[in-house]
C-alpha cells in the first residue's frame, strides 16, 4: 500500500523537482501540497504549487494548501536563484482555484482522515506545521512521521554562517515543530549537499515533448545557468529533492538519534539547529537526524525518478 504523504513546501526550483519525484512514484500517496512561504512570498508560493502540478499533470491529483506569511519573516528570499517567480521566469499562467483552504488547515484535515498513517515532507520553513499543531493540539500524536528538509549539523548554513534558510526564515515555529512529541527525521543541509548534479543530467530528463520534460528542462536550465551566474559554480544541489529521497529510499542514508532545538533570538545565530553533543548530553534525543549519504546511488535514483516522470503527453 502506498505511504500517505503531504508535502509542505515553498516553492523554488529543487522543490519543484522534489514534487516531480513524489506525484509519479507509486511507492507515496501525495494526499495533499501545501504551500508555504519562504524561497517566495505566500501568494506566490501558494500560485506555484498550483503550476507545477498543473504542469506535470500527475495520475492523481493532490489537495491543494495556500499559504500566508508568518508573523515576522526576514528580509530574505531565494529568487536570486530561483528567479522572479521561484521557478525560473517560466511564465507560466495558472487560474486561481475557487475554493482556497489554508495550508494548516489542510494539514490538520488530512492527518485527522488518517491518524498515525500520513508523512508530512516539510521542504520549506516550518510555519504551516507549527501553526496547524497549535490550532489542534493533538495532532502531533496523529502525524506518522516528519521528514524535514532544514538545518545543519555541523554549523556551516547557507543564509547565515550559522543557519539554513528554512530554519532561519521562522525559527520560531522550527523550535516548536522540533519540541514537539511528534517522530521526526531531520535531513540537514551537509548532507543533501554531498549531491551534486553536473549538466550531464539534461540529457537524462524526460523528452522536452512531454509536460514533464518540459516543464523541467525549463526550470532546470535556469537554475544551472544562475548557479555560474550568481556563484561560479557548474553544478546545483537540489536539497528538497534529495529530502525527498529521505521517504522513497531511506536506505540511501545513515541516521543517528539526537537531541535537537533551533536558535530564536541570537543576533548572529537565530535559526542555527543546536544538537546536545556532550559527552554526557543533558538533552533527550527528539529527532533522527540524518548524517551522511550515499551519493552516487541517491544522484542515480534522482535521474531515475525524474525519467519516470513522464506526466500523459
Amino acid at each position: 500500500m502506498a505511504r500517505k504523504v503531504i508535502i509542505d513546501c515553498d516553492p523554488g526550483i529543487d522543490d519543484a523537482v522534489a514534487l516531480c519525484l513524489a506525484l509519479f512514484d507509486p511507492r507515496v500517496e501525495v494526499v495533499a501540497v501545501t504551500a508555504t512561504e519562504g524561497t517566495v512570498p505566500a501568494d506566490q508560493a501558494s500560485r506555484n504549487v498550483q503550476t507545477i502540478i498543473d504542469q506535470l499533470d500527475p495520475p492523481r491529483l493532490p489537495r491543494i494548501g495556500v499559504a500566508t506569511p508568518p508573523e515576522n519573516p526576514p528580509d530574505l528570499d531565494g529568487r536570486f536563484l530561483h528567479g522572479d517567480d521561484g521557478l525560473g521566469n517560466s511564465g507560466l499562467a495558472v487560474s486561481q482555484l475557487h475554493h482556497q483552504h489554508p495550508s494548516e488547515k489542510m494539514i490538520c484535515d488530512e492527518v485527522r482522515s488518517a491518524p498515525e498513517q500520513v508523512t508530512i515532507v516539510a521542504l520549506g520553513p516550518l510555519t504551516n506545521i507549527a501553526r496547524a499543531f497549535q490550532r489542534d493540539p493533538d495532532l502531533p500524536t496523529l502525524v506518522g512521521r516528519i521528514v524535514m528538509m532544514g538545518g545543519c549539523s555541523v554549523g556551516r548554513g547557507d543564509v547565515t554562517p550559522a543557519a539554513q534558510f528554512n530554519t532561519h526564515y521562522d525559527p520560531q515555529s522550527a523550535r516548536a515543530v522540533f519540541r514537539s512529541p511528534t517522530t521526526k527525521t531531520l535531513i540537514p543541509l551537509d548532507v543533501t549537499r554531498e549531491v551534486s548534479l553536473s549538466l550531464d543530467v539534461m540529457s537524462e530528463l524526460p523528452d522536452e515533448l512531454t509536460r514533464a520534460g518540459s516543464f523541467l528542462h525549463k526550470i532546470l536550465r535556469f537554475f544551472f545557468r544562475a548557479h555560474h551566474q550568481r556563484l561560479g559554480q557548474e553544478s546545483i544541489h537540489l536539497n528538497d529533492a534529495v529530502a525527498m529521497l529521505a521517504v522513497l529510499q531511506p536506505e540511501l542514508f545513515e541516521t543517528r538519534e539526537m537531541a535537537g532545538d533551533v536558535e530564536c533570538r541570537g543576533e548572529l545565530t537565530s535559526g542555527a539547529t543546536i544538537f546536545d553533543l556532550r559527552d554526557k548530553p543533558e538533552w533527550r534525543p527528539n529527532m533522527e537526524v540524518a548524517t551522511s549519504i550515499d551519493a552516487a546511488a541517491a544522484t542515480d535514483c534522482l535521474v531515475r525518478g525524474l525519467a519516470a516522470s513522464v506526466g500523459r503527453g
